[in-house]
């Protein structure tokens, strides 16, 4: 202790001789900063077609599209705007985004020096029943690590693409909340029109059980015919009981993405009859890499996995580190911080790794196989969306078509309704005639709603799946 004493008491004298070691280590630092043993990223070609199976119309590309632009119902506008701030799966991925620039932030600290303020003192038994003191005060840098080799540079870079990922996937979370509310709110308007359908029916119903039960009580029908009407009235009954459950559930789903109980000042909104979403342009497959966040997501878990591999390469060579302190050091406290006892202490070690086992070359095959799983998995999300938007392109250019055709179905319904209700009441048809074309009516009607419902439904999803919703 006493020898380091007058070491560091002695450096004070040698200035000239002392900074030789600190220029040397800056010049080696400076001459490998730039080795980097990570694989030169290249983005993986898309293994998807180079155009959509289905044609679609021109016009303005989805992801340019403002989501209040797009959803034009101002009571939709404001459940969105109201989940936007309230739901707490958005609010998961924010934190999540706070821990990976936290993390980002520890990992990048790793690559510049940690100053400490130490102060020590030691009493240690000496020759001849004596006792040796040291006290020492000043500045330290503990195993600061030259990243001659890209190690820490290379971690540093990893965590960054993770932290973008995880931005990302926040977006992922944007874009499908607002898709999911829409959804959500257009569940709930078709509820209340097959509500207010199975209303109507179950009035009708109950008026034909009226006159049948007239002309069962004059004896001029059956018990037969009494019993299928009073069947058909508690068959509405049953749908109106299950349509009232489906609505309930609609409805607290929809309260769930909202993030609050929906207050009772909503504006205004339409039906789902004079609800329209317009058609939307595809673009070009490869438009989805740059517009879609999910894809960018994983192309920066890509990004990571090769960086990690230049880390997992850097732990095969030499490990530099140093070691130093500068300050006052004395053999009585109150020496210090007295003229002459200022000096330093420089300690550099490097390590390099000879017989591990096979660990680090573990580590190099295990970043690898991750690199390798992270390629799968971006070529699986593009394969992904492209089969999305491929399936909601085929929804857009088949929906329009089936709801016209339901609709005439139902007014080919209705009108076959009609007559066999006036032929009924006349005589010449008979009740079981007049129950099937009711019957035939009743789910014509609801199919029709339900094809709407799809077919609106879907556009949101289209919306969704070109990158709409980010603006």
């Amino acid at each position: 202790m006493v020898s380091r004493l007058n070491m560091m008491k002695r450096s004070t004298r040698s200035t000239s001789f002392n900074v030789a070691p600190l220029a040397l280590a800056a010049a080696l630092a400076a001459a490998l900063a730039g080795c980097n043993l990570a694989p030169t990223y290249q983005r993986p070609a898309a293994p998807i077609a180079a155009a959509y199976p289905e044609s679609s119309p021109a016009g303005e590309a989805a992801s340019s599209i403002e989501w209040n632009r797009y959803f034009a119902d101002a009571r939709l506008q404001e459940l969105i705007r109201l989940a936007l701030a309230n739901n707490r799966d958005l609010r998961i991925a924010a934190a999540n985004i706070e821990q990976a620039r936290a993390q980002f932030r520890i990992t990048r600290a790793s690559e510049l020096p940690t100053v400490s303020a130490a102060v020590s003192g030691s009493r240690v038994p000496g020759a001849n029943d004596t006792i040796t003191s040291t006290y020492s005060a000043g500045l330290a840098v503990s195993a600061f690590e030259l990243d001659l080799f890209g190690r820490l540079r290379n971690l540093t870079a990893a965590a960054q693409a993770q932290f973008l990922a995880v931005d990302e996937n926040a977006r992922t979370v944007r874009i499908s909340l607002i898709a999911s509310v829409a959804n959500a709110y257009l569940a709930t308007l078709a509820d209340e029109e097959q509500l207010d359908l199975i209303r109507r029916t179950l009035a009708t119903r109950d008026e034909s059980l009226r006159l049948v039960q007239l002309k069962f009580d004059q004896g001029v029908v059956s018990k037969v015919d009494l019993e299928q009407a009073r069947s058909l009235v508690e068959t509405a009954r049953v749908a109106l009981a299950q349509q009232q459950r489906q609505r309930a559930n609609d409805f607290n789903a929809l309260t769930l993405l909202v993030g609050q109980p929906l207050p009772d000042n909503l504006p205004p909104g339409t039906t789902l009859a004079q609800t329209n979403l317009a058609d939307l342009p595809a673009g070009l497959p490869s438009d989805l890499l740059t517009v879609r966040p999910d894809i960018r997501a994983a192309e920066q878990q890509l990004v990571a996995a090769n960086a990690n591999i230049g880390a997992a390469r850097a732990n095969f060579f030499p490990r530099i580190s140093l070691t130093a302190s500068a300050g006052s050091a004395s053999s009585e406290l109150s020496g210090l911080f007295k003229s002459g006892s200022w000096g330093w202490t420089f300690a550099p070690q490097a390590i390099l790794p000879i017989f591990d086992y096979g660990r680090n070359a573990a580590g190099l095959a295990a970043a690898r196989a991750a690199n390798d799983a992270a390629v799968a998995q971006y070529e699986r999300t593009i394969q992904g969306a492209f089969r999305e938007v491929s399936d909601a392109l085929a929804g857009q250019a088949t929906y329009a078509e089936q709801l016209r055709a339901q609709r005439a179905v139902a007014a080919s319904e209705q009108s076959r309704f009609d007559l066999a209700d006036l032929r009924y009441r006349n005589g010449a048809a008979s009740y079981l005639d007049y129950l099937d074309a009711q019957r035939s009516l009743f789910s014509a009607q609801q199919a029709a709603i339900q094809a709407n419902q799809l077919r609106l439904q879907n556009q949101v999803t289209l919306y969704r799946v070109l990158g709409g919703g980010l603006k």
